[in-house]
């Protein structure tokens, strides 16, 4: 796979992190997108480069049209191609519906929906010269079966199936599948203010009881990537919390 060139957005931590780093070191050709968190890149960076591996890091703020574009084209003319796209950057908040501010539902929205759409856009023009490409929008439970006191980050996840579904049959004749993995409670920055309580209360509705890593999301990530005949699909590891 050494030939195969790999964008994943939001790769400093978390999902993003742990999917960069095992596809780095498959062989995979990396571009590690990340927005704020500048020193986690570099020791993800630094950490693989100890192992002989190399990979990308590069700033860019997805949820802005120019700065996707400045991404794209900085992948383009160092690789020649985009092979496989991860849309992973996003972030979540917890509150009542009510009290959502204009300003949080805006940051939400652009962060989670606007940096996939824009990012998309500009990939999926090269995959489609190529005529072929992998997409994979990582979405969330949540976005499945909604979540109380997460209303705004529910309604991107669920706009982020709906992107996949819809771009699935658009691109498929160009021989691009697009997928989405919904993950569900995993154990990340994302979910590091949860309580043993709140813990408890998940597991105990979950099928397997056990909390979920990032490497379980990965392992669906690479079969995603291998598999060359699911398109269009909205697969959510998550422990059998929703069967």
């Amino acid at each position: 796979m050494k030939n195969k060139v790999v964008l994943i957005t939001g790769a400093s931590k978390g999902i993003g992190r742990n999917i960069a780093k095992s596809l780095a070191i498959e062989g995979y050709t990396i571009i590690a997108n990340y927005n704020n968190s500048e020193k986690l890149a570099m020791e993800l960076k630094e950490e693989l480069k100890k192992d002989e591996i190399d990979i990308e890091i590069f700033k860019a703020d997805v949820s802005k049209k120019e700065e996707s574009q400045r991404l794209v084209n900085y992948c383009l003319e160092k690789y020649g191609k985009i092979d496989i796209l991860v849309n992973n950057a996003g972030i979540a908040q917890s509150k009542l519906f009510t009290d959502i501010t204009y300003e949080e539902f805006d940051n939400i929205m652009k962060t989670n929906v606007y940096s996939a759409f824009f990012i998309t856009q500009e990939v999926a023009r090269n995959m489609i010269n190529n005529k072929s490409g992998c997409i994979i929008n990582i979405s969330s439970i949540w976005g499945l079966v909604g979540a109380s006191c997460e209303v705004h980050y529910s309604m991107t996840k669920a706009a982020i199936d709906g992107m996949t579904k819809s771009l699935a049959k658009e691109l498929g004749l160009s021989n691009i599948r697009v997928n989405s993995v919904a993950p569900g409670c995993i154990q990340t920055d994302m979910t590091k203010n949860l309580s043993e309580e709140d813990w408890k209360g998940i597991l105990e509705e979950s099928a397997l009881y056990k909390k979920g890593k990032p490497e379980d999301i990965t392992r669906c990530v690479k079969w995603l990537i291998e598999d060359e005949f699911t398109t269009g699909q909205v697969i959510s590891p998550n422990g059998g919390l929703v069967i």
